[in-house]
């Protein structure tokens, strides 16, 4: 509840109006009182529901009839289980087609025409003469190039020593005879190639230096042992595989048969024994080479004359005062252009001969009427179909069990009726209440 003096003000007009309206009412309920002494029925208390009429307990569902079993087919004696197929019918040959027929040569094409001679090219008529072409100009005479002392003798070159003569090699052995050989057949003539050129002697090698001995290469250091790693666990035995059928024995290969006796081959001939390699000759001393000649002393330099002295250059001139330019004359006309000679007429050309006629063709032979193909022979009629014996019947399936009849629920008793309820009684005429608001109380205070 709040305290503060704006709410007060407004509660206390609204609590003595309320204190007013209940001592009216209590005046005005003494009054009515004191006119109806009779006090009011009290009101009838509900009536109590009936319980529910037991209701009987359903009736148990008939259990599902069992499957009848499939009849049991009756043994007949003798009579085959399935009926036995018939051997397919043979297939007809097939027929024979007739011969492709001879189709006659064809015809030589014709032998082309003649073409005509054609006619002698005209001579061109001649080029016109180009004017001469101008005299170039004389160029001033070079001057004449000075003498250059001259050249001092290089001394003779040295005899160099003769080569030493190449051995004979010895002469090759003579190949041993074999037995001919099959006849070749004859290959059409090589054509002749020209000669190779000599190539010039080889000299001889000379000796490499020797091979220079080399460092020992470093021991090559022991990797530490290798460590032992514990056993892998032992695998379980599997259970032995079953063993597979026997094989059935293959029909035996049929043998071999017998082929010729190789041939045998002629014996080789004994090899010839060589002629035993013939010493080489000893090689010549190497002479010894001259002493190398002292070579001339240089001829002293020749002494060049001294140089002339220039003679000395003439004084500058004094340029004179350039005097005015004087007028331009007028430009000269141009000489008229020589007229261009006429170019000769053109030769008329012969007449072109005519055309000769080319040969009519041959008329082509007619093509002989294509025969008629022999008619198709008529097919074997297809074999009757045999008689199969029929299906046996089969035995009339049981009829399924009636359902039974499930009894009718009984109908619910009817529900018993709720009484009327009493009317309720006139209520009386209150005073009526005040029509004041609390913002006309608060502008009355």
């Amino acid at each position: 509840m709040t305290t503060s003096p704006r709410w007060r003000s407004v509660l206390t007009p609204a609590a003595m109006a309320a204190a007013l309206a209940a001592a009216a009412l209590a005046s005005g309920g003494t009054v009515y009182a004191d006119d109806h002494a009779t006090p009011h029925p009290p009101y009838p208390s509900k009536p109590v529901h009936p319980a529910h009429a037991p209701q009987p307990a359903h009736p148990a569902k008939p259990g599902h009839p069992g499957k009848p079993m499939h009849p049991v087919k009756p043994e007949q004696p003798g009579k085959p289980m399935h009926p036995v197929k018939p051997e397919h019918p043979v297939k007809p040959a097939k027929p024979e087609y007739p011969a492709k027929p001879v189709h006659p040569d064809k015809p030589t094409h014709p032998v082309k025409p003649e073409h005509p001679v054609k006619p002698v090219k005209p001579e061109y008529p001649a080029k016109p003469v180009h004017p001469e072409k101008p005299v170039k100009p004389e160029y001033p005479a070079k001057p004449v190039k000075p003498e250059y002392p001259a050249k001092p003798v290089h001394p003779a070159k040295p005899v160099y020593p003769a080569k030493p003569v190449k051995p004979e090699y010895p002469v090759k052995p003579v190949k041993p005879e074999y037995p001919a050989h099959p006849v070749k057949p004859e290959y059409p003539a090589k054509p002749v190639y020209p000669a190779k050129p000599e190539y010039p002697a080889k000299p001889v090698k000379p000796e490499y230096p020797a091979k220079p001995v080399y460092p020992a290469k470093p021991v090559k250091p022991e990797y530490p042992a290798k460590p032992v790693y514990p056993a892998k666990p032992v695998k379980p035995e599997y259970p032995a595989k079953p063993a597979y059928p026997e094989k059935p024995a293959y029909p035996a290969k049929p043998a071999k048969p017998e082929y010729p006796a190789k041939p045998a081959y002629p014996e080789k001939p004994a090899k010839p024994e060589y002629p035993a390699k013939p010493a080489y000759p000893a090689k010549p001393a190497k002479p010894e080479y001259p002493a190398k000649p002292a070579y001339p002393a240089k001829p002293a330099k020749p002494e060049y004359p001294a140089k002339p002295a220039y003679p000395a250059k003439p004084a500058k001139p004094e340029y004179p005062a350039k005097p005015a330019y004087p007028e331009k004359p007028a430009k000269p006309d141009y000489p008229e252009k020589p007229a261009y000679p006429a170019k000769p007429e053109k030769p008329a050309y012969p007449a072109k001969p005519a055309k000769p006629e080319y040969p009519s063709k041959p008329a082509h032979p007619e093509k002989p009427a294509k025969p008629d193909y022999p008619s198709k022979p008529a097919h074997p009629d297809k074999p009757a179909k045999p008689d199969y014996p029929s299906k046996p019947a089969h035995p009339d399936k049981p009829s399924h069990p009636d359902k039974p009849s499930h009894p009718d629920k009984p109908s619910h008793p009817d529900k018993p009726s709720h009484p009327d309820k009493p009317s309720h009684p006139d209520k009386p005429d209150y005073p009526s209440k005040p029509t004041h608001t609390k913002h006309q109380d608060k502008d009355q205070w």
